[in-house]
């Protein structure tokens, strides 16, 4: 799936292919919901698949578990942060359950409140410093997002917003609904296949993460100040097929700039202070799953930049 993206962006920009701004229109709108409201049959299709119900072999298995893990990682990922964004409350929750179906339920709050506030800063656990390894990232941004969203939605509770339940007791309790679901249709070996795949999913995103934000910091201008977030502090990917897969997700810097932006309007590398990624998001993430060959990619990129890390 990789090495086709790879191929497919190559030809595009062979061929000066770009991905043209549009306007902010119903049918992208339903383009998206559409995608999120497939993720919930295709997910049980993957486990039905993956749990022995066609029979797949063993190489036949590992090659749908590593395509589907791409697709729900890369696609239906995008799909739910498109969605949590979007101020219609039928259409967030949609978002919010498929990362609930993905047992990562909390990065519904821990995006939208914590990575977006305090991102390239030390406070946002999703932002990745310089020299460190993806594995390292990783093992830091799971647990890290999960409390920081947390209080974060307890601070705000404690303020008189939200609504009747705590939305981690939703997170939690949705995902346990599923996998008592997926262990009644499917049973033991059906749980298993699920979190295997949950799992490399949620890799996918903090591959994601990693990779957009790796080194950029913000400067320091106070006790617990920072300058503002620009468009220098999140790499940028220009590459048109695997951008429009994951809905120009890779058009990150606008992203963070405007959050509330649909992605059909983003723009890439806005004033044109957004620094490039050699390849497009698939591949650095590919890249950064070896961390000798991502730091002799990426540090030289890192060092020009102004804010880049130490």
């Amino acid at each position: 799936m990789t090495l086709f993206l790879f191929l497919a962006d190559r030809l595009a920009r062979r061929k000066n292919k770009v991905i043209a701004q549009n306007a902010d229109d119903i049918w992208f709108r339903r383009l998206s919901v559409l995608l999120g409201v497939l993720h919930f049959p295709l997910l049980t299709y993957a486990v039905l698949v993956l749990s022995g119900g066609t029979g797949l072999g063993f190489w036949s298995w590992i090659g749908c578990f590593l395509g589907f893990g791409l697709w729900f990682g890369q696609v239906s990922n995008a799909v739910a942060h498109e969605l949590i964004h979007r101020p219609r409350r039928g259409v967030f929750r949609l978002g919010m359950w498929i990362y609930i179906s993905l047992l990562i339920g909390h990065h519904t709050s821990a995006h939208r409140l914590i990575h977006h506030r305090f991102v390239a800063t030390p406070d946002d656990p999703n932002s990745a410093q310089a020299g460190e390894t993806f594995y390292d990232f990783a093992l830091r941004a799971w647990p890290g997002s999960y409390l920081a969203g947390h209080e974060m939605e307890t601070a705000r509770r404690a303020d008189g917003k939200g609504g009747l339940l705590h939305p981690y007791t939703v997170y939690l309790a949705g995902a346990a609904l599923c996998i008592l679901m997926v262990a009644a249709a499917f049973g033991f070996l059906g749980v298993c296949s699920y979190v295997l795949l949950a799992a490399h999913a949620q890799a996918q995103l903090f591959l994601s993460d990693y990779v957009q934000h790796y080194g950029l910091e913000r400067r320091k201008t106070g006790l617990d100040c920072y300058e503002p977030f620009g468009p220098a502090h999140s790499w940028d990917a220009p590459d048109v097929v695997s951008g429009l897969m994951m809905l120009n997700a890779p058009r990150h810097a606008d992203h963070h700039l405007n959050p509330n932006r649909a992605y059909p309007q983003l723009e890439l590398c806005p004033q044109g202070q957004a620094p490039l990624l050699p390849f497009s998001l698939p591949v650095m993430a590919s890249i950064a799953l070896v961390p000798r060959l991502w730091r002799h990619v990426m540090d030289p990129r890192l060092a020009r930049q102004p804010g880049g890390g130490n």
